[in-house]
């Protein structure tokens, strides 16, 4: 495990390099040492001086929760992240490439709370009993740390790579839907490049929630009412470039878009 010190330092490169755009190399090369209890010091440290520059948490984000990103990634473990405000984005916004280091996009479901979710022992009915509405959302994985080699540890530090989110469609309420079935197709520059099913996502969506409230139980923490919660992709993450558009349609969900300028 790390010293306090190194945790410091490690965090305020992160920041620097979210403002530089520069990242860093990666963690594991540096420190072989390096826990999963150690980057999550990191990220939490990294999210403590984010709020001390103003800004405010909107919500949680999960990843690596299907077989398809887990595939895309070799990392096998789900990891989370922080959502904050100036992160959520809406359908038809232009999105400026340059903000971002190697940006990608992802199709994913995400989840208002209107009820606080709180483990350990929390489950999937208490997920979509505490759940005011489900919503079609596009993250942006966004890298702070260079990408070659990277292991959980790494994503972990970098706030599991979470850039932004983009949400659109139509909000339905869980028993509205059967969120398992939910499918979409995403495209980019009018080409189908990805298609997925969301029960991809630990066989069912909803799933992810659950998991992450039980996670961050043993450090005193919950998922609150008003929090929205990424819950994983159900699509591998397609590279963008300058220029490109985003189309992801969600079938009775409605629609996603973006603009990357």
């Amino acid at each position: 495990m790390l010293n306090d010190e190194t945790i410091t330092r490690i965090a305020d490169e992160l920041v620097q390099a979210g403002h530089d755009r520069v990242p860093v190399k990666r963690l594991t090369a540096r420190y072989p040492q390096m826990t999963v209890e150690d980057s999550y010091k990191v990220q939490n440290l990294w999210r403590q001086r984010s709020e001390a520059n103003g800004r405010l948490l909107a919500g949680r984000k999960i990843g690596l929760t299907s077989r398809a990103m887990q595939m895309a990634t070799g990392i096998t473990e789900p990891d989370y992240g922080i959502i904050f405000d100036d992160m959520v984005l809406e359908s038809g916004c232009s999105v400026e490439w340059d903000k971002y280091t190697h940006p990608r996009v992802e199709m994913e479901l995400a989840f208002k709370l209107n009820k606080d979710v709180e483990g350990p022992g929390a489950n999937i009915f208490d997920v979509l009993n505490a759940t005011e509405y489900v919503i079609p959302a596009l993250e942006i994985l966004d890298s702070r740390i260079e990408m070659e080699g990277r292991t959980i540890v790494d994503t972990i530090s970098d706030n599991a790579a979470m850039g932004a989110m983009v949400i659109g469609g139509n909000p339905m309420k869980p028993s509205e839907i059967d969120l398992r079935w939910v499918a979409g197709i995403l495209y980019k520059n009018q080409v189908v490049e990805e298609t997925g099913v969301a029960a991809g996502v630990l066989n069912h969506p909803a799933a992810g929630v659950h998991w992450l409230a039980n996670k961050i139980a043993p450090h005193g923490d919950k998922l609150n009412a008003g929090e929205i919660i990424l819950a994983g992709s159900f699509t591998r993450p397609m590279w963008v470039a300058k220029g490109d558009t985003v189309f992801a349609d969600y079938g009775r969900m409605g629609t996603v878009t973006c603009l990357f300028s």
